[in-house]
Protein backbone atom coordinates (compact mmCIF):
# COMPACT_ATOMS: atom_id res chain seq x y z
CA UNK A 1 0.00 0.00 0.00
CA UNK A 2 1.44 3.35 -1.03
CA UNK A 3 0.64 6.48 0.94
CA UNK A 4 3.84 8.49 0.76
CA UNK A 5 4.53 11.54 -1.40
CA UNK A 6 7.62 9.96 -2.97
CA UNK A 7 5.65 6.93 -4.18
CA UNK A 8 2.76 8.89 -5.64
CA UNK A 9 2.38 12.27 -7.34
CA UNK A 10 -0.80 12.83 -5.29
CA UNK A 11 -0.91 13.68 -1.60
CA UNK A 12 -2.63 10.41 -0.71
CA UNK A 13 -4.42 7.44 -2.21
CA UNK A 14 -7.81 9.13 -1.70
CA UNK A 15 -6.71 11.85 -4.12
CA UNK A 16 -5.83 9.16 -6.67
CA UNK A 17 -9.26 7.56 -6.25
CA UNK A 18 -11.07 10.87 -6.54
CA UNK A 19 -9.06 11.76 -9.63
CA UNK A 20 -10.19 8.51 -11.26
CA UNK A 21 -13.86 8.46 -10.18
CA UNK A 22 -14.63 11.92 -8.80
CA UNK A 23 -16.50 14.77 -10.37
CA UNK A 24 -20.11 15.52 -11.05
CA UNK A 25 -20.85 12.74 -13.56
CA UNK A 26 -18.48 9.79 -13.10
CA UNK A 27 -20.16 8.55 -9.92
CA UNK A 28 -23.57 8.50 -11.58
CA UNK A 29 -22.21 6.71 -14.64
CA UNK A 30 -20.49 4.11 -12.49
CA UNK A 31 -23.52 3.61 -10.27
CA UNK A 32 -25.82 2.95 -13.23
CA UNK A 33 -23.34 0.51 -14.75
CA UNK A 34 -22.98 -1.26 -11.39
CA UNK A 35 -26.74 -1.42 -11.02
CA UNK A 36 -27.59 -2.50 -14.60
CA UNK A 37 -24.44 -4.43 -15.66
CA UNK A 38 -24.43 -3.33 -19.34
CA UNK A 39 -25.85 -0.11 -20.77
CA UNK A 40 -25.78 1.63 -24.10
CA UNK A 41 -24.89 5.28 -24.50
CA UNK A 42 -28.51 6.39 -24.96
CA UNK A 43 -29.64 4.41 -21.90
CA UNK A 44 -26.96 6.07 -19.78
CA UNK A 45 -27.99 9.48 -21.03
CA UNK A 46 -31.64 8.83 -20.09
CA UNK A 47 -30.62 7.78 -16.57
CA UNK A 48 -28.46 10.86 -15.93
CA UNK A 49 -30.57 14.02 -16.23
CA UNK A 50 -28.60 17.12 -17.10
CA UNK A 51 -25.63 15.47 -18.77
CA UNK A 52 -25.09 16.37 -22.40
CA UNK A 53 -23.76 14.08 -25.12
CA UNK A 54 -20.29 15.63 -25.19
CA UNK A 55 -19.81 15.43 -21.42
CA UNK A 56 -21.03 11.82 -21.29
CA UNK A 57 -18.65 10.89 -24.10
CA UNK A 58 -15.72 12.58 -22.32
CA UNK A 59 -16.46 10.97 -18.98
CA UNK A 60 -16.88 7.52 -20.53
CA UNK A 61 -13.53 7.91 -22.30
CA UNK A 62 -11.79 8.90 -19.07
CA UNK A 63 -13.26 5.95 -17.20
CA UNK A 64 -12.22 3.66 -20.03
CA UNK A 65 -8.66 5.06 -19.99
CA UNK A 66 -8.51 4.34 -16.25
CA UNK A 67 -9.50 0.71 -16.88
CA UNK A 68 -12.71 1.06 -14.89
CA UNK A 69 -15.18 0.55 -17.71
CA UNK A 70 -15.12 -1.41 -20.93
CA UNK A 71 -16.55 -0.26 -24.26
CA UNK A 72 -17.71 -2.90 -26.73
CA UNK A 73 -18.52 -1.86 -30.30
CA UNK A 74 -20.67 -4.18 -32.38
CA UNK A 75 -20.26 -4.08 -36.18
CA UNK A 76 -23.89 -3.43 -37.01
CA UNK A 77 -25.83 -0.59 -38.62
CA UNK A 78 -26.71 1.57 -36.81
CA UNK A 79 -23.64 1.18 -34.57
CA UNK A 80 -24.22 -0.46 -31.20
CA UNK A 81 -21.89 0.32 -28.32
CA UNK A 82 -22.20 -1.27 -24.88
CA UNK A 83 -20.56 -0.05 -21.69
CA UNK A 84 -19.91 -2.13 -18.60
CA UNK A 85 -17.60 -2.25 -15.61
CA UNK A 86 -14.32 -4.08 -16.06
CA UNK A 87 -13.30 -6.72 -13.56
CA UNK A 88 -11.33 -3.99 -11.77
CA UNK A 89 -14.33 -1.64 -12.01
CA UNK A 90 -16.50 -4.29 -10.36
CA UNK A 91 -14.47 -3.72 -7.17
CA UNK A 92 -16.19 -0.33 -6.91
CA UNK A 93 -19.67 -1.86 -6.50
CA UNK A 94 -19.70 -2.05 -2.68
CA UNK A 95 -18.37 1.51 -2.50
CA UNK A 96 -20.96 2.82 -4.95
CA UNK A 97 -23.86 1.14 -3.15
CA UNK A 98 -22.56 2.45 0.19
CA UNK A 99 -22.36 5.97 -1.32
CA UNK A 100 -25.97 5.58 -2.45
CA UNK A 101 -27.00 4.67 1.09
CA UNK A 102 -25.01 7.60 2.48
CA UNK A 103 -26.70 9.92 -0.01
CA UNK A 104 -30.14 8.80 1.18
CA UNK A 105 -29.03 9.25 4.81
CA UNK A 106 -27.72 12.72 3.97
CA UNK A 107 -31.05 13.69 2.40
CA UNK A 108 -32.90 12.37 5.47
CA UNK A 109 -30.54 14.23 7.81
CA UNK A 110 -31.08 17.54 6.06
CA UNK A 111 -34.82 16.99 5.72
CA UNK A 112 -35.07 16.33 9.46
CA UNK A 113 -32.92 19.38 10.24
CA UNK A 114 -35.14 21.58 8.06
CA UNK A 115 -38.26 20.31 9.81
CA UNK A 116 -36.90 21.32 13.25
Amino acid sequence: MRDTQEDCPFGCAVEVAMDAIGGRWKGAILFHLADEKVLRFGELRKRIPGINQRMLTNQLRKLEECGIIKRTVFPVVPPRVDYELTEFGETLKPILFQLKKWGHDYIDYHTAAADN
